[in-house]
């Protein structure tokens, strides 16, 4: 990773101290916080994260169904409610079960007849692919390449891709080729995790935030297809969310990207559909302009790894794996997806006003003036900004009440009392073309 500037407050001591708009948790706020962790205890080297008997845990690793009461941590002055009922997992398209296809197109169930050699399954979004095309030229390649006749799988609104994934798996697929939004490469990543088995991504979507932050081509779905046969694989990292609802239930996902809790997800959840679909991610500036009319920001107790607790008042809290967004926007510029850490971003800015400087710090400081030696001295002239803090581990845990809501990698997932997030070194497989450049990941 990239060296820091002066800006990133390094969290790696118990007694490094708080940020400038930081408070000590209060007794209650501290007692109620360690007695309701989420925190699991790490495996043995080796060992799987383990559900109880019977019960079948979701997530890469697997949820902790037993996972205690969430915790009020704090009173917030003021709280994002914008939109009250926050569905989560929204995607367009028909409902039910993902379907397997033919080549044609056709629906089948048929399972894939035994093989001695490699076989390939696409997981595709029908409504962001020419799906006949894409097909046509998975098939193509695939033969080409001496490979078995591959599997195709269409997503739905229910099945965003992880569960037709794990129906690949279950075939035998040896690669995984997924094309669409994020939301449907995040749900692929997510049961590919810790598996091994090789993810290519076809980009397709609004987007494409993995494959730009792995610097892939995006307007060569040819070249990362003929990639699947013939190119390398690199581990990278994957982040792993587990929720807390406000009823007290819990469920676990996977993000290759960022999550963020507050205005960022609200944001999100605040995006016309139809304006996204008709101008892509700029339609998120819409959504943005809605969401700071009300925004309020509301407090939140933190613990990174195991250092000490945290209070503080936030507007969003941003857990990201990498931290390139469309636009060539750095929102977290040191931020990598190969160094097993998690990158977090705290957004506090002082006012109204203070939105200015987190424009300044986003916008201006981090995707402009750091790219020039000349800016970088610049930036470490300036010293600290207080309206955007950076902090990076491998865990983090946050509380909050009442409840916030959340977005993974673009999705929003509902509203939650407390998210706990934590890093998966190397945990997925992502294959680049040959000679791909990885030295700036």
């Amino acid at each position: 990773m990239a060296a820091a500037d002066d800006s990133r407050e390094d969290d790696s001591s118990p007694e490094d101290g708080p940020l400038p708009s930081e408070a000590t948790p209060g007794r209650d706020e501290r007692e109620q916080f360690e007695s309701e962790s989420l925190r699991e205890e790490a495996p043995a080297d080796g060992e799987p994260d383990a559900a109880p008997d019977g019960v079948e845990a979701p997530g890469p690793r697997g949820a902790d169904v037993d996972a205690p009461r969430p915790a009020e941590a704090a009173a917030p002055d003021g709280v994002i409610r914008e939109p009250e009922d926050v569905p989560s997992d929204t995607a367009d398209g028909e409902t039910g079960e993902a379907r397997q296809v033919t080549a044609d197109g056709e629906q089948t169930s048929m399972s894939a007849p035994p093989t001695d050699r490699r076989r390939a399954a696409l997981v595709y979004n029908p409504i962001k692919v020419d799906a006949a095309r894409l097909r046509a030229r998975v098939a193509e390649l695939a033969a080409q390449a001496e490979w078995a006749e591959p599997l195709f799988w269409e997503t739905t609104v229910d099945d965003l891709g992880d569960d037709a994934t794990r129906a690949a798996l279950h075939e035998g697929a040896d690669a995984i080729l997924v094309a669409g939004g994020d939301g449907t490469v995040r749900a692929v990543a997510e049961a590919l995790t810790d598996t091994g088995v090789p993810l290519t991504i076809v980009p397709s979507g609004t987007g494409n935030l993995l494959a730009r932050n792995l610097a892939l081509p995006l307007d060569d779905g040819d070249a990362m297809i003929r990639a699947t046969f013939e190119g390398d694989t690199i581990p990278v990292d994957v982040g792993v969310a587990r929720l807390r609802r406000e009823d007290g239930s819990t469920e676990e996902h996977g993000f290759v990207v960022m999550a963020g809790m507050g205005l960022d997800a609200a944001m999100i959840a605040n995006t016309n559909p139809q304006l996204k679909k008709t101008v892509g991610w700029v339609a998120y500036v819409d959504g943005a302009a809605r969401s700071l009319v009300t925004a309020k920001p509301f407090r939140i107790v933190y613990q990174l790894d195991e250092h000490r607790l945290h209070a503080a008042r936030v507007q969003s809290i941003l857990f990201a794996n990498c931290g390139a967004l469309p636009a060539g926007v750095a929102l977290i510029p040191d931020a990598s997806i190969t160094d097993g850490q998690l990158d977090v971003a705290i957004i506090q800015p002082a006012g109204p006003f203070g939105w200015f400087g987190v424009w300044r710090k986003i916008w201006w400081d981090n995707s402009f003036l750091r790219r020039f030696h000349a800016g970088r001295r610049v930036l470490e002239r300036r010293g600290r900004d207080s309206s955007v803090h950076y902090r990076q581990g491998r865990q983090i845990e946050t509380a909050t009440a009442p409840a916030q809501p959340v977005e993974l990698d673009g999705d929003e997932f509902g509203e939650a009392t407390r998210i706990h997030c934590r890093i998966v070194e190397g945990g997925l497989q992502i294959v680049v073309p040959s000679g791909h450049k990885t030295a700036s990941l």
